[in-house]
C-alpha cells in the first residue's frame, strides 16, 4: 500500500541516492526512476538497503531526444540499440533490485512494422528480465504531450500482453495518460487489472500534485484499493513550485 516516488521528478534538487533518502524521509512506501544511469548502481543499492525502500521500476533509454526520440523499441531499423538499452536496463535493475524495466516503445507512424518491431524487442526484453525474475512494463503515454507515441491507449498494450502470452510482461497504468487519452479511468483499471503491473498518477491537465484538476484522486484511488490493487501507487508529478517539499500534503490526505 502507500505511493511511490517517482525520482525522476521529485526532489530533483538532489543526487539520487539522497532522493532515495529523501523520500523515506517524506513517508513514501516505495521509489522509481527514469534514466539512473549516471549514478553508480552500487551507490544507488547502498541508499536503498540504508532506506529500506524498493526500487519499483527504471525505463530504458529514450535514444538520441535531441533528435526526437522518445524511445527505441518500436523503430524499425533500430533494433540493434533497443536491444542494447533494454540490456543495460535489466542490467542496472538487476544491480539494484529493482522489479520491473519500463520499455519504451517511441515515436512511429503506427503501422504495422513498427508493431512487429515492438514485439520482437518485448520478446527479447522479457527472455532477458525473466532471467532476473524481473517483469516488462509497457505504459499507454499521451499524443498530446508525446505527439506519435506507438503505444497510447490501454486497450491496444492489453492486446499485445495476450497476443505475447508473457507472463512478465505487463501494464504501467499511468492515470495521466490515461485520462489524456480515453478516461473512464476505474472501468479501465477493473476490466484490466489481472495485467496492471504498476499505477500511476498526477493531476490532469497540470501533471502537477495529484490533488487538484479534473481527476478526483482521494475517490478513484479509494476505488482502486477496493477493487484488490495494494501496491504502492506511483506519484510521477512535476511538483508545482519546483520542489517537492513544498507540496506533500496530498500524500497524507488521500487514501494510503
Amino acid at each position: 500500500m502507500g505511493y511511490s516516488a517517482n525520482l525522476g521528478f521529485l526532489f530533483t534538487e538532489l543526487a539520487l541516492p539522497d532522493r532515495i533518502r529523501a523520500a523515506k524521509a517524506a513517508g513514501f512506501e516505495a521509489v522509481e526512476c527514469h534514466f539512473p544511469y549516471d549514478t553508480p548502481a552500487a551507490d544507488v543499492a547502498a541508499a536503498l538497503a540504508e532506506t529500506g525502500l524498493k526500487m519499483l521500476s527504471l525505463n530504458t533509454v529514450p535514444g538520441n531526444v535531441a533528435a526526437g526520440d522518445f524511445g527505441l523499441a518500436a523503430l524499425a531499423g533500430r533494433e540493434a540499440e533497443a536491444r542494447a538499452a533494454v540490456e543495460q536496463a535489466v542490467a542496472y535493475a538487476a544491480a539494484i533490485g529493482a522489479a520491473n524495466v519500463h520499455v519504451m516503445a517511441g515515436k512511429t507512424d503506427g503501422g504495422a512494422e513498427a508493431e512487429a518491431t515492438f514485439r520482437a524487442n518485448l520478446a527479447f526484453a522479457c527472455d532477458l528480465a525473466a532471467e532476473h525474475g524481473m517483469s516488462v512494463l509497457i505504459e499507454p503515454i499521451n499524443h498530446r504531450d508525446v505527439p506519435g507515441y506507438h503505444l497510447a491507449r490501454v486497450e491496444h498494450a492489453a492486446d499485445i500482453i495476450a497476443a505475447m502470452g508473457r507472463a512478465n510482461l505487463r501494464l504501467m497504468f499511468d492515470c495521466y495518460h490515461s485520462q489524456i487519452m480515453q478516461g473512464d479511468l476505474i472501468t479501465r483499471v477493473r476490466d484490466h487489472l489481472a495485467l496492471i503491473g504498476h499505477i500511476q498518477i498526477a493531476a490532469v491537465p497540470s501533471r502537477a500534485e495529484p490533488d487538484e484538476g479534473e481527476v478526483n484522486y482521494a475517490w478513484l484511488v479509494g476505488a482502486i484499493r477496493g477493487l484488490g490493487y495494494g501496491a504502492p501507487i506511483g506519484a510521477e508529478y512535476k511538483p508545482r513550485s519546483g520542489r517537492t517539499s513544498d507540496g506533500l500534503a496530498w500524500l497524507a490526505a488521500l487514501p494510503a
